[in-house]
């Protein structure tokens, strides 16, 4: 089955380099991030990883967690990120998956449908699409879908700008949106939905209206429940 947004993202079971897990009871009532490689010791996979254990603590501040997975075993993933403290200078605190059979890549439509059988003696090409991200709510639904090319290091800072987003649209039931390149703290504007009298009410310090159907208003405090 596709998955879109808005569908409810598929619990599984799996090992972790932090120990088995049940992923919607990991999630919990956070937000998630679940992002995967295509394999252990490559180029990109390894910045991005340090990467974002290096800014770990912002998606903490915005209740979410942060979750890895690539198609190696868990002994592969633990002699990897020895190499990664090493040129991050930071530890991983967060879990990643070791997806051997597959299983959890096919379940989120990460790989090819005909890409099947185990990982073992595969390389990071035939792992190609491998390389994905999904937002979760606490809700368990997915919020946002990603893929990337293999030669292509994403771009984490642009998750976090999302997730305030989102978590700004959810928190002021969806009364605003965001505008291109918007980062917290800069101006909204209201849905289309909200009529004026209703925006007269939420927003009693008044909007700029730019056309009849583009509202801009000072953004309302993010709620990173």
């Amino acid at each position: 089955m596709l998955l879109r947004i808005n569908d409810h993202a598929p619990n599984f079971q799996a090992e972790t380099t932090l120990g088995k897990i049940d992923f919607h009871e990991w999630i919990g009532h956070s937000w998630a991030v679940l992002f995967s490689h295509p394999k252990d010791f490559t180029p990109v996979c390894t910045s991005e990883l340090s990467y974002i254990a290096a800014i770990q603590s912002e998606f903490e501040k915005r209740n979410t967690k942060v979750i890895g997975l690539s198609v190696d075993p868990v002994g592969d993933h633990d002699e990897w990120l020895l190499d990664i403290e090493e040129l991050g200078g930071v530890g991983i605190r967060y879990p990643i998956i070791a997806d051997t059979d597959l299983r959890v890549a096919m379940l989120y439509n990460m790989l090819p449908a005909y890409q099947t059988g185990p990982a073992g003696g595969r390389n990071g090409s035939i792992n190609a699409t491998v390389r994905s991200v999904f937002i979760i709510g606490p809700d368990k639904t997915i919020k946002l879908i990603m893929t990337y090319p293999m030669e292509i290091g994403r771009n984490f800072d642009e998750i976090l700008r999302v997730i305030d987003a989102m978590q700004l649209a959810q928190g002021f039931q969806y009364r605003v949106s965001t505008p291109v390149n918007w980062h917290e703290g800069e101006d909204v504007v209201i849905a289309p939905t909200i009529s004026n009298v209703t925006a007269n009410k939420v927003f009693p310090e008044g909007w700029q209206t730019v056309k009849p159907y583009f509202r801009k208003v000072k953004q309302p405090k993010i709620d990173h429940a």
